[in-house]
């Protein structure tokens, strides 16, 4: 499978995905001190500035993920991120994530952005990918909802994998085929 050492841009109606930049660095640190925004990706832990900035620094060196910031078209304000990792090159296959900054969410900002990434991915990386998956957690029916809207299919639920504010949460695991996505695109 290709490195992921281009970045590209990739415009839309309701966003633009571009490469994360170090100036990137304050809108993700206010991403990660948001309560709602942790719980639904299930992100635990805390984060410092000086680890976001090295971390936003370093995203156009890497070859082996994608990081796309996902900024609103008319004044280039940050919105969120979206993540292709996981990369596993001999099932030609990889693992999607999306976080969105709270004034953007509910806006139609985060199903724009997933198609638009998925289409990336299934019309850009050679040799084609044939696999996307993502996990989801339960108590985020909005994200399922997006998911399966842009053509993500259900596969399974992993129980219990979350343990938040102390009950244990299970996780969705869904994905898309080139198959499915090429059956969608029709």
């Amino acid at each position: 499978m290709t490195t992921f050492a281009h970045k590209p841009v990739i415009e839309g109606d309701r966003t633009v995905l571009r490469p994360i930049v170090a100036a990137d660095a304050e809108s993700m640190f206010a991403d990660l001190a948001d309560e709602e925004g942790m719980r639904l990706t299930g992100s635990q832990g805390t984060f410092d500035r000086p680890t976001i900035e090295a971390w936003t620094a370093s995203r156009g060196d890497t070859d082996d993920r994608l990081d796309l910031a996902v900024t609103d078209p008319v004044d280039g304000s940050w919105l969120g991120e979206v993540v292709i990792n996981e990369v596993d090159p001999d099932n030609r296959s990889c693992n999607f994530r999306i976080a969105l900054s709270a004034h953007a969410r509910n806006r139609g900002v985060g199903t724009e952005a997933t198609r638009l990434l998925v289409d990336y991915v299934f019309e850009e990386i050679e040799p084609a990918v044939n696999r996307i998956s993502l996990g989801v957690y339960t108590f985020n029916p909005r994200a399922i909802a997006v998911y399966e809207r842009v053509g993500f299919v259900r596969e399974g639920v992993l129980r219990q994998t979350l343990r938040w504010d102390g009950a244990f949460v299970d996780e969705v695991v869904m994905a898309m085929l080139r198959s499915d996505w090429e059956t969608g695109r029709r």
